[in-house]
């Protein structure tokens, strides 16, 4: 289960030789229940939840596994947010026995070893506990490991700032919402590339107008023309 493979995303260049192979990537989506979205303070609930979004988007159009699992959902925590399995439907929800650490649940792992994949992307709330531990647990158990932090939240600026130094700490690899877009992504001259820039102005904004107003530009060419 835990021998290495040969990425097949990397180029005769040697191009992606450092990046995440799509073939061997599992997205995990730990926790992100709404009673713990009210104690995130280190980024706004709002962009947040579109990151996560935008993962559970991206997983699907690159055909990338899912699985979502919550500790106590008819708890105080309370239910996930129902936005990863509407745009993500192909995820595998596993249920969880009130364990903090999704790693101690057996259903979890075996889920997660069922795959085959070995590289794990992980985003949750809180990224000190929810993300932290199982990543952490992962790392010693011989995956390759992300964490995608501003798709995950903490209660503190700080909790947030020591969870990226015991990350390093201990092997597991920080990123961005938009940098695993674009390391997934990697070339424009593929089928899915409109798809794919939708997302980029949904992770960013501002790009998103700067997308609206070449088209305009583009359009009012044609239209002099």
């Amino acid at each position: 289960m835990y021998s290495s493979k040969s990425k097949s995303s990397v180029l005769p260049t040697g191009g992606g030789m450092t990046l995440i192979d799509p073939s061997d990537a599992l997205i995990l989506l730990l926790d992100h229940q709404s009673g713990l979205f009210q104690t995130v303070k280190d980024i706004s609930v709002s962009d947040l939840r579109r990151n996560v979004v935008t993962i559970a988007k991206l997983a699907t159009l690159l055909n990338i596994p899912v699985i979502t699992t919550a500790s106590e959902p008819a708890g105080s925590n309370g239910p996930l947010m129902p936005e990863i399995h509407e745009h993500a439907p192909h995820a595998v929800y596993v249920p969880r026995k009130g364990e903090v650490n999704a790693w101690d649940n057996d259903d979890f792992v075996g889920t997660v070893r069922s795959t085959g994949r070995m590289t794990l992307i992980m985003a949750g709330v809180w990224t000190s506990v929810c993300v932290m531990f199982p990543a952490l647990d992962a790392r010693a158990a011989g995956y390759d490991v992300y964490a995608v932090l501003d798709a995950s939240g903490d209660p503190s600026d700080m909790a947030s700032r020591i969870s990226l130094a015991r990350f390093v700490q201990g092997g597991v690899k920080p990123t961005s919402t938009n940098a695993l877009l674009s390391e997934l992504h990697r070339t424009w001259a593929r089928p899915e590339a409109a798809e794919l820039g939708m997302l980029y102005g949904l992770v960013a904004p501002n790009y998103a107008a700067v997308a609206e107003s070449y088209a305009r530009a583009q359009q009012a060419a044609r239209e002099a023309g």
